[in-house]
This record gives structure tokens, sequence and C-alpha cells, in this order.
């Protein structure tokens, strides 16, 4: 059901604002070393396919634009031969910003073209190939803890773009893999939104936080970040202490815990994609820069947790 307290974070297009951050993701590109990853059935990394972190046009963090709608990307995904990027399912919305229930919220149809603002500057074309309110309402969802927290999709990258591609968060590097067991209130997260609303100032996008505790039956967890997240970070990745794929933000939350935001969680989100929605070989593509929680050159403030109330 729509609430008041719960509101979506797509944000209109401001192509000026949008222009001053495309070139974040390429600043403020990682420079670990790249780390091997453990065994993920959920995951997978294909070494030399993928473009430097520090030059891809495409990766996580760029805005994506669904019909007016300014969305952050999240994660890179495989499927077969296909590459996806990530964005909320509630980015190609077509309803109001409470509206939150997936099962029976307005929605642009699979096939929408989705303009993705690369960090070259170029805006190169992808489609949304799969929605999980799409998903959702064909298949007759009823359940309530997926209906209001399963909040996904997924953009499918021209092949002719693949080559630009490079799968690692900027600034704080991962994913190492799929987070399969929850957010237990108190652990630390780690995302990176590219809102508008920032004007380009860099030192603004990279944010950790702290989960609230895992809702919907482990369907979504709610987080508190040193700077909440704003229209235009839907969609954002959200990594754990372990740099493992944990969220995509999904909502501004003002009742019952003022300045949270919603995550729906990734490990949910792509098993439904796998089992509804036709992906039945969906992966998450590990990121090509190894993680780290405290990426040098960023500020103090950026990577202090916040208290926000007491975790449940």
């Amino acid at each position: 059901m729509a609430s008041s307290s719960v509101r979506r974070l797509r944000g209109m297009a401001v192509a000026a604002a949008v222009a001053a951050v495309t070139l974040t993701g390429a600043l403020l590109a990682p420079t670990a070393v790249a780390a091997p990853p453990e065994a993920d059935e959920s995951a997978t990394q294909a070494p030399g396919q993928w473009a430097p972190a520090d030059s891809a046009a495409i990766r996580p963090g760029i805005m994506t634009d669904t019909a007016g709608a300014a969305c952050t990307s999240n994660f890179v995904f495989t499927s077969g031969e296909r590459v996806f990027i990530g964005q909320a399912a509630h980015c190609a919305g077509t309803g109001e910003a409470t509206e939150t229930n997936g099962c029976d919220s307005a929605t642009l149809p699979e096939g929408t073209p989705v303009t993705l603002r690369a960090t070259d500057g170029t805006e190169r074309t992808g489609v949304l190939a799969y929605s999980s309110w799409i998903a959702m309402q064909d298949s007759g969802e009823t359940d309530p803890n997926i209906c209001q927290y399963n909040d996904f999709g997924l953009v499918e990258i021209d092949p002719a773009d693949v080559a630009d591609v490079n799968p690692s968060i900027p600034v704080f590097g991962g994913p190492t893999g799929v987070d399969d067991d929850g957010l237990p209130a108190g652990e630390q997260v780690f995302s990176y939104g590219n809102s508008p609303l920032r004007a380009g100032v860099m030192e603004l996008s990279p944010k950790t936080g702290i989960s609230a505790g895992d809702v919907g039956e482990g369907n979504g967890h709610e987080v508190f970040t040193f700077t909440p997240g704003v229209p235009g970070d839907s969609g954002s990745a959200f990594l754990d202490s372990d740099g493992e794929a944990v969220g995509v933000l999904s909502t501004l939350n003002i009742a019952p815990l003022a300045g949270s935001n919603g995550i729906a969680d990734v490990a949910r989100a792509m098993e439904y994609a796998r089992t509804v929605g036709g992906l039945e070989d969906l992966q998450l593509v590990l990121g090509t820069e190894a993680f780290t929680p405290s990426p040098a050159g960023l500020p103090l403030a950026a990577l202090a947790t916040p208290a926000g109330p007491p975790v449940r």
C-alpha cells in the first residue's frame, strides 16, 4: 500500500546538473589492486573482458534517464551473452512518488529506451530489459513483503558498448560477491549516489552508513548514511562490510525512522528475476578493483558512521 511516509527517490532529469556529474565515476575510480574473489554461484568475473576502471565510460554510479526520470545505476549483471546495468524498477514508474507497492504501481513497459549518461560525456542508449514490478504484476504476485520491497530493474547495454563497461563501484571498489544472509542491525554499509542535486560536488557521492535491520522478512533493509539518499540517487548500489552487493536504494523514509533509506535486497531480487522473470542464468559481475572500506583521499567526515536513532 502506498504511504506518504515512504517516498521513491527517482528524480526528474536536470540536464545541466547531470552534465556536471557525468565524469564523477572516472574521477573517483578506486586505486586498489584487484583481489581474487571467493567463489559465488550468483556472481561471475571474466578476466580481461572489462574496460579499465579508471577510464570506463559505463560503470556503476552513472546516471540513467528513463523517460525523464534520473536515477543512479548500481551493479553490472550478465545473462548468457547479454550485459546489463542495474537500476531501481521504480525508475520506470509513471505514478506518484508515494506509490511504493510494485504489484499495483504504474510503470513503463519493458523495451523502453533508457539513456545512459556515460563518464566520457556521451549518451548511450540501453533498453529496459527487466522490471521486478512488471514481473510481479504479470505473475499475479500477492506476497506483501515482495510487492513492497522488490524494486529491481535491468537496462540491457548495447553489444557495441560492452567494451566500454567496468563493473567496479566507484571509490570503494567491489562488489566481491552477493550477500545472501541479510543485513543485521549495526552492520556497516557503503554506497555511491550520483544525484544531480549534488551539482557535481564529488565528495558528497560516496557514503558510508549503518543498517537499522531487515524489513519485509528480509526482502528489504533500512539504513542510515552520513547524508541520506536524495531524489536522483534511486537505484544506488549498497555494499556490506565485506564488499558484497547487498542492496539497491529504493525509498526515503519519513516515518518511523525519519531520514533513513529503504534498500531492496539484491540476492532476493536476483532470485525473483531468475525464477519468475525468465532470467534463469542471471549473475552479478564482480568488481575488477579490490573493495576497500577506507579509500585514500576520501574526507573522514564521509567515512563517519552516522548514529541515527537506536537500531532495532
